[in-house]
């Protein structure tokens, strides 16, 4: 057979395919040219029930069943079993990208793994209602359970990642690990939560009452989540939290002034420290109008906050909660 053209050489050096192509036909070095042979590796099967979905963001990440049951505090007895060692998808999201859309098809569930995303519609005049608020460990669309296609947008507000468990897949990987079946069920509990906390705030009349129950919210996943309650950093803007409260934003900027009159919060850009949950919870206990601290105020140690900080003192602080979030 006849040997490959020489002008052809610099493209087959170039191409491994055209040269493995070259390697394969050519039977004597061309000018001493010594082409090599190609290389064959050996690939390990897996079952393709559970061959997770192709991530062209982060193609090297390969984890498994057991890193999301122990993200989901399952005992180390089952996320150590050979059964655990599926393995799982993940899918990176850049901030304020979309890790799945309203309207698409409905292909799998995510299971928040890296990050903080926000849950919202978009209606016809293209105005944008928050849902609600997912972290680590929160489940994501789940509606396509029940249906073919997304109800809503997944929006991450910093660089994030997800798991990704495939509709195709999640029968035969429940029956093959018991355990993430487990975890499957206490995700979807959380989302009932999540609605029930939806609804309680919705049915508070003051904003600053719903104000108050949402960082009391925030403070009680920040504990499930083995974060501190106290000191919470919001990810979200004030525009997504006065979307999801159904208020002004400026309300939600007010509404942060006022609380650090009052002594309740030290605000520092988005980091919010609760330093009189006392007063934070009778407020959002508040079911009649407009609230305003009383006796609750006196009532923490002698005028003190827990923190040391007295309500008098924690007032210079109002400027700096209205310049964090105007």
């Amino acid at each position: 057979m006849a040997a490959p053209c020489v002008r052809n050489l610099p493209n087959a050096v170039q191409n491994p395919c055209i040269a493995d192509a070259a390697a394969a036909d050519c039977r004597q070095p061309v000018r001493g040219l010594i082409l090599p042979a190609p290389q064959t590796t050996t690939r390990t099967e897996i079952p393709m029930q559970y061959l997770p979905l192709r991530d062209p963001a982060a193609p090297h990440q390969r984890e498994t069943c057991a890193d999301v049951m122990r993200v989901m505090g399952v005992a180390p007895e089952f996320t150590e079993a050979p059964e655990a060692r599926v393995p799982v998808a993940t899918r990176r999201v850049a901030a304020l990208s979309p890790l799945f859309v309203e309207g698409a098809p409905a292909d799998a569930l995510y299971l928040g793994r890296h990050g903080h995303f926000k849950i919202l519609n978009n209606n016809r005049e293209g105005y944008e209602q928050v849902l609600d608020f997912a972290n680590r460990g929160d489940l994501l669309g789940c509606e396509v359970l029940g249906r073919a296609t997304h109800a809503s947008s997944a929006i991450a507000l910093d660089d994030s990642s997800a798991w990704v468990l495939p509709l195709r897949d999640l029968r035969a990987l429940r029956r093959s690990v018991p355990a993430f079946d487990d975890v499957l069920h206490r995700a979807l509990a959380q989302q009932v939560q999540h609605v029930s906390e939806m609804a309680e705030l919705m049915s508070a009349v003051a904003a600053e009452v719903r104000l108050a129950r949402f960082l009391l919210h925030q403070s009680v996943r920040a504990a499930a989540r083995g974060q501190s309650p106290r000191r919470l950093l919001l990810p979200m803007s004030r525009r997504d939290i006065a979307s999801y409260l159904g208020l002004a934003h400026e309300t939600i900027s007010r509404g942060m002034t006022l609380f650090a009159r009052w002594g309740c919060l030290v605000v520092r850009n988005r980091e919010i420290e609760i330093v009189a949950p006392e007063v934070l919870a009778a407020c959002a206990r508040s079911t009649r109008g407009r609230w305003a601290p009383g006796d609750e105020l006196a009532a923490v140690a002698g005028g003190r906050t827990t923190a040391g900080c007295s309500p008098a003192a924690a007032r210079p602080v109002a400027r700096a909660a209205e310049a964090a979030w105007s």
